[in-house]
Order: structure tokens, then C-alpha cells, then sequence
């Protein structure tokens, strides 16, 4: 993924991410969203939404000054996540 670079009132963030995680056998059905978005005072922030698929889970909000610093930890959170059995496809 290409750095992300935030212009005058024009964010270029990329766009969300929304993984799923399904295991019938241990009646496992969680979803996991990594959000960027600008903040009023010029900072970006990353929103961690996550719980079980049907429910509105649990949000975390976590700012960053710099844009490319919140770009790195979504895409840290993002392989974690994908490692762990969490994937694009639903099902």
C-alpha cells in the first residue's frame, strides 16, 4: 500500500477495511473494521470496530499527528489480523 499523504481539506486515506473470521465448529462468527479518518483538528484517526457478526461490537479510537504513522499501524493491525484467520471473503 502506497504511503498516505494527507493534502490541504483533501484527505487521501485509504479505504476501509472490513475483515471476517468464521468457524462453525467453535460457532465463531467475528468481524474486525480498520477505519481512517480526519479529525477537525488536522490529525488522523484510526477507529477499531470488532465483535461478533450481527452485533455492533466494540470501538476503539486512537489518534495520530502524522498521517503515515496511522497508515503503518493500520496495516500492522491489518497483517496481525490475517494471520490470525480473518479475511476478506464472507464465509
Amino acid at each position: 500500500m502506497a504511503p498516505v499523504r494527507l493534502a490541504t481539506m483533501t484527505h487521501n486515506l485509504p479505504d476501509p477495511v472490513r475483515l471476517t473470521r468464521h468457524d462453525p465448529d467453535r460457532n465463531m462468527a467475528r468481524f474486525y473494521a480498520l477505519t481512517l479518518e480526519p479529525t477537525l483538528f488536522g490529525e488522523v484517526a484510526l477507529l477499531r470496530t470488532w465483535g461478533r457478526i450481527g452485533t455492533r461490537g466494540q470501538v476503539r479510537m486512537e489518534t495520530f499527528a502524522e498521517a503515515n504513522a496511522a497508515g503503518a499501524t493500520r496495516e500492522k493491525l491489518e497483517r496481525l489480523k490475517r494471520r490470525r484467520g480473518y479475511s476478506d471473503r464472507a464465509g
